[in-house]
């Protein structure tokens, strides 16, 4: 029954031990992904900190950071909390080791007493001999070899429950270590945070004093890309009305096909009742062209291929790789307000490194590449959904490409000196959160 206890207790103290080196390693990969974040956002700042002129880009990054720094701290809180959990777990799992070789070492000690009161050859065999008959006499035998057995066991058990606790006490030592540098770490990151807090004030007071400019460069900068986006949305309007003019000529000929059929099946049943000198039957009805219904983005699925092609970019909601292999987003999808000035975000903005790679994020065929503004942008059909990337340097694909996932389509280029795409989502004309796509 002690064994069993012994072993649960062990098998719970390292169930738990691992579980702990999960969490903390999940934990820890998730606050080097903040760091390299935020190592991305202070290079693009760094490129931009000697221009005078104050930009979106640069207060969207900076209010980016700052949050990434909050998250970034948070994940300490959460490394520190299980460490805590940790050592009051292994805390306790050595004051119970303790409890149990106490108990072990008396049951050792009174097992080595009553082997030094029958420790020579004739008291044994007298022990025997005592016996009522010959069945007690045996038992009493294989009493003592069991006992010899146990007392075997039970050294084993002690030396087995030292070593435990000897191990238990070097991880609650390296423990307190990990604590004490998570705290000093943690420390570092809250003054960073307050100078980077310093920063933003500064940032802002600059932007209230020039707001008015910089309501300008806003208005400006999103009616360019207000313009962009409704020649997107046209484009997309444009694919639809095409897949509709095909659905409908596929219905139409699917329709002359069955009147054909129709009409020569009618010709030959007249002829047979003509042959048996029967009245002629009467001749089938015209058939209607099976027209899809008018406005809607449904025509893009209307094959087989592209249906398929739509419910697996659709099942993949919420995994979708990210257009960049690393990158940050600083301005979210829809309605935004920074003082006084009002604009709207159709898709997201995404700061990365200088030069990067731009990647369909799946399955499907280039539509349109236009050029607006000095760089180019890139309109991919996945079915009834569309995906965007604007903001490009260089293409390396042309409109009638198919292209996979993950495949390169161009680079990003710099704007106001800061590397960023926009990346946008739309199923028909209706424009989507990419965020709620993209993987995590």
């Amino acid at each position: 029954m002690k064994l069993r206890k012994f072993l649960l207790l062990l098998f719970f103290v390292l169930f738990a031990s691992l579980t702990f080196a999960q969490s903390s390693a999940e934990l820890k990969r998730k606050k080097e992904a903040i760091q390299r974040e935020i190592e991305l956002l202070q290079k693009n700042l760094n490129r931009t900190a000697n221009s005078k002129k104050l930009t979106l880009n640069q207060i969207n990054a900076l209010n980016t950071k700052i949050k990434l720094m909050q998250d970034k701290i948070g994940v300490i809180n959460s490394e520190i909390k299980n460490l805590d959990n940790q050592i009051h777990e292994n805390t306790n799992t050595v004051i119970t080791l303790k409890g149990q070789l106490s108990q072990l070492k008396k049951e050792y000690a009174a097992m080595i007493r009553f082997a030094q009161r029958n420790k020579n050859a004739y008291e044994k065999m007298m022990f025997v001999f005592a016996a009522k008959d010959f069945n007690q006499a045996y038992k009493r035998i294989k009493y003592l070899q069991q006992f010899g057995q146990y007392r075997k066991k039970q050294a084993g058990y002690i030396q087995g429950t030292q070593k435990d606790i000897n191990h238990k006490i070097v991880i609650l030592d390296k423990n307190l270590k990990e604590k004490s540098s998570l705290l000093q770490e943690q420390e570092n990151e809250k003054d960073k945070l307050g100078k980077n807090k310093t920063e933003q004030s500064a940032v802002l007071n600059k932007f209230s004093k020039q707001e008015s400019k910089f309501r300008q460069d806003i208005a400006t900068r999103k009616k360019q890309q207000a313009q962009l986006d409704r020649s997107i949305r046209t484009a997309i309007a444009r694919e639809i009305e095409l897949e509709r003019k095909r659905a409908e000529e596929a219905a139409r000929a699917a329709a002359r096909a069955a009147a054909a059929a129709a009409a020569k099946a009618a010709a030959i049943a007249a002829a047979k009742a003509k042959a048996e000198n029967r009245p002629a039957p009467a001749a089938p009805a015209p058939v209607a062209a099976a027209v899809p219904k008018a406005n809607s983005s449904g025509y893009l699925a209307a094959t087989p291929e592209a249906a398929k092609l739509s419910a697996a970019f659709e099942s993949n909601r919420g995994s979708l790789p990210w257009p960049v292999t690393s990158g940050t987003i600083t301005e979210h999808f829809g309605k935004h307000k920074l003082g006084q000035a009002n604009y709207d975000n159709a898709g997201v903005s995404i700061q990365t490194a200088e030069g990067a790679g731009v990647r369909a994020v799946f399955n499907g065929k280039v539509t349109k590449v236009g050029n607006a503004l000095g760089r180019y942008y890139v309109l991919i059909k996945h079915g009834q959904f569309f995906t965007v990337y604007q903001n490009l340097r260089s293409v390396s694909v042309s409109a009638g490409d198919e292209v996979s996932t993950k495949q390169n389509i161009g680079s990003v280029a710099t704007e106001g000196d800061v590397p960023q795409l926009q990346f946008q989502i739309y199923r028909g004309t209706a424009a989507q959160n990419p965020e709620a796509w993209i993987a995590k």
